[in-house]
């Protein structure tokens, strides 16, 4: 029989089904802290979102500590100051040979006493996302870098079907969508509900609803939210003052106190009091491509 008579494999089934997996190693679980993960399409705002996220935390009085997940390793550097080195990279050096490592080679101080990791990556085409992650929180644990720490911020890459976005997945509690309030962001939240309900069938995480960033209004946003049965949890407005954050590497809460930073910088800590305080699960039913399509914009 050739392959090509054979029965196509259905590849509309729960997590893991007609797919290579990265499955998480129990003895890497987080425990004691609330971990959140940030999705969203590439150059939405993720690691803005995830850094400014994770500063409110730190002026709450939270030990906060954020991985950046993407081999650009761009995270965290409104947090430091610089790009700190990976995660990989760090292995590399000592021929992956963990035991060999210190806390302090990986884990970088940023504002407030925020806690900075870059997972990094390999190159593109070389290799797997998912398992960089898997091997940063081993290391974390075995560091001890988890027990002192209240909430852990995973900042994601946008690609949807990578393992990389799908580890962190494992580990978090609530995902959070970074959005904006036009068709292709949309379009990608739409996705990524997708994907985050099927690791829901076999892991904790949860949806914890999304954030309309660079928008000036949130029409579309809630449109679509209020179709499927999700939550916009939080507005970030399109001001040049978060431009100008990211060129002078500082979160907003160094920025000085002119009237547009100190209403983000509100927003940022009503967010972060939300996400502390507990969402509710949602289970948004996400629309089939040609739905969506229909659904958004204008006549």
């Amino acid at each position: 029989m050739s392959p090509l008579d054979r029965v196509p494999p259905n590849l509309r089934g729960q997590d893991g089904e007609g797919s290579v997996q990265v499955h998480q190693d129990e003895t890497a679980k987080i425990e004691g802290a609330k971990v959140f993960s940030v999705y969203g399409k590439g150059g939405i705002g993720k690691s803005t979102t995830s850094s400014n996220l994770s500063a409110a935390f730190s002026m709450l009085g939270k030990r906060v500590l954020q991985i950046g997940c993407d081999p650009k390793h761009d995270s965290t550097f409104t947090l430091t100051g610089t790009l700190v080195p990976t995660v990989i990279d760090i292995l590399k050096e000592v021929d992956f040979h963990p035991e060999e490592l210190r806390a302090e080679d990986f884990v970088f101080d940023g504002f407030n006493g925020v806690k900075c990791v870059e997972a990094g990556g390999p190159p593109a085409g070389t290799g797997c996302g998912g398992y960089v992650v898997g091997q940063t929180v081993k290391l974390l644990k075995q560091h001890h870098m988890l027990e002192d720490t209240d909430v852990v911020i995973f900042d994601v890459l946008g690609d949807v079907v990578c393992g990389g976005f799908a580890a962190p997945l494992q580990h978090a509690d609530r995902a959070l969508i970074v959005t904006a309030n036009d068709f292709d962001s949309i379009y990608a939240m739409n996705r990524i509900i997708a994907a985050v309900q099927a690791k829901s069938v076999n892991y904790k995480v949860r949806l914890a609803g999304c954030v309309a960033n660079r928008s000036k209004d949130t029409d579309e946003v809630d449109r679509y939210c209020r179709t499927v049965g999700f939550d916009r949890i939080a507005h970030m407005p399109d001001l040049d003052a978060i431009r100008r954050s990211r060129l002078k590497k500082k979160t907003l809460f160094e920025m000085p106190d002119d009237e547009e930073i100190v209403q983000v910088r509100k927003e940022y800590i009503r967010l972060a009091e939300t996400l502390w305080n507990g969402t509710e699960p949602l289970a948004p039913a996400p629309l089939p491509d040609r739905e969506i399509f229909e659904l958004l914009g204008f006549d």
